[in-house]
């Protein structure tokens, strides 16, 4: 069956919404990508369970992506379907002061920085460190979110997961495997909502604590232009950056794409770089320290419709 065919079977069925051909440049904080063969948006957990159930019959690759903070889609696309969280899955609720657990409910398809200035707005402290971290609270839980010394691990109660094989299932938060940037959550697993440990703050000091931790991401981190995060992950004890730094790589450039000269382990799209320019530059760069140092710097974002 052609996703043009799934996509009949799927529309109308659906509370969200499904397009063919949907580029991918829209939904990346990179701003590349090409097409996915059909990109469905997700209002229930009945429109997931429809939706895998479908794709699933047909053999189709599927994935999950909330802002896309961390991917690098091909130019020719994904052949596939690309699931979103809709409109359910982005409220999120704090809980009455006369409570005794502190916890903020909320939805996989919330969008951190609004949750991390609610949380402020409400005289709520534990979200701090998230401020300035793009993308939504699914893909903070499934990849660890954070600052070099605090991640949203630490004040996670419980996650609740939909899988296609085993359906939903709550998690607590100490039976994950939290670690830099892993959870444990399987890449199978759809993460729908999460309960999160915060305690009522001075509102001065939690702003105060935000503005600082936003003041050290703009003077380190090229914030004003299209990215996708770090682009590899931290050897154990020493940092990519520096070591890219140290090579001579900031400044880098193939086609659109640049490494930046603020920050050695972003690459930054300049206005019209294609994936193929962002792979060039991380090709030539796992090879100059493997040839300097011996070393293999493995990428942190995620591959998308390149092939294997």
């Amino acid at each position: 069956m052609s996703a043009f065919d799934i996509y009949c079977q799927l529309d109308g069925m659906l509370s969200g919404s499904v397009f063919c051909d949907e580029p991918m440049a829209r939904y990346t904080s990179f701003r590349i990508g090409g097409p996915a063969a059909l990109f469905i948006e997700c209002a229930t957990v009945s429109d997931i369970t429809r939706t895998l159930e479908v794709v699933r019959q047909n053999d189709m690759p599927w994935m999950v992506v909330g802002k896309g903070s961390n991917l690098l889609v091909s130019d020719d696309g994904f052949n596939g379907a690309v699931i979103s969280l809709g409109s359910e899955f982005k409220k999120f609720a704090f809980p009455d002061r006369e409570q005794d657990e502190n916890l903020l409910v909320a939805g996989a398809g919330a969008i951190l920085s609004n949750l991390v200035q609610a949380a402020f707005k409400n005289g709520y402290s534990g979200f701090e460190f998230a401020v300035g971290i793009p993308g939504t609270l699914g893909g903070a839980l499934f990849m660890n979110a954070g600052s070099a010394n605090e991640w949203i691990g630490s004040i996670v109660d419980w996650v609740t997961v939909f899988s296609p094989e085993s359906g939903l299932k709550r998690y607590r938060g100490e039976e994950l495997d939290w670690g830099y940037r892993h959870s444990g959550i399987r890449h199978d697993e759809i993460v729908l909502e999460c309960g999160l440990r915060i305690t009522p703050g001075h509102t001065g000091q939690i702003r105060a604590r935000m503005e600082a931790s936003l003041k050290r991401r703009r003077k380190t981190q090229p914030l004003t232009l299209p990215s996708a995060g770090s682009v590899f992950r931290n050897p154990e004890g020493d940092s990519a950056g520096r070591i890219i730094e140290e090579l001579g790589f900031k400044g880098y450039k193939v086609g659109g794409a640049e490494v930046s000269s603020l920050h050695a382990n972003f690459i930054v799209n300049t206005g019209n770089a294609k994936a193929w320019d962002v792979v060039e530059i991380i090709t030539q760069i796992r090879k100059r320290v493997k040839e300097e140092y011996d070393r293999e710097l493995q990428p942190e974002i995620r591959f998308v419709g390149f092939p294997l």
